[in-house]
């Protein structure tokens, strides 16, 4: 298994984009629009103070019939954010996405923001490493 410094080096150099807690969740859903993504980091200054994600916004404000307009992001962001550290594995990232319903985990080292791994970003890593033991396998059984 890869560690989560592992996936992010292979992730490349991605943004993590962020969002202040004072702005409107109308601005959140159009930058998640604008860059394909389905969370981002809530942000004041250099801390992480929550997360926002598509489902926050469907259950949050359409669900309710709130104003995105007028509906700050801090309204409806989790603020109680699960990170990671670098030098955890994908499998444990995984059993706590899983345990926990969570796609989205902040990589945070000495509480600085290193990154961010989602659910797909560990998928693909288990089907590489899948693919890469079908290989080996099929090679033994070929007896090269």
């Amino acid at each position: 298994m890869k560690t989560v410094a592992e996936l992010l080096q292979n992730k490349g150099s991605a943004s993590v984009y962020t969002i202040g807690p004072d702005q409107t969740v109308l601005e959140a859903v159009a930058l998640m629009a604008e860059k394909g993504i389905g969370a981002l980091l809530v942000t004041e200054g250099a801390d992480v103070v929550g997360i926002i994600t598509e489902r926050d916004y469907a259950r949050k404000v359409v669900l309710l019939e709130r104003s995105s307009q007028a509906t700050p992001v801090a309204d409806i962001m989790t603020s109680a954010v699960m990170f990671v550290h670098p030098s955890q594995t994908s499998s444990e990232c995984m059993k706590l996405m899983t345990e926990k319903r969570l796609r989205h985990l902040p990589v945070m080292d000495n509480g600085k923001l290193l990154g961010l791994i989602s659910i797909g970003d560990l998928v693909k890593d288990v089907i590489s490493e899948q693919k890469v033991m079908i290989d080996q396998l099929e090679q033994y059984i070929r007896g090269e």
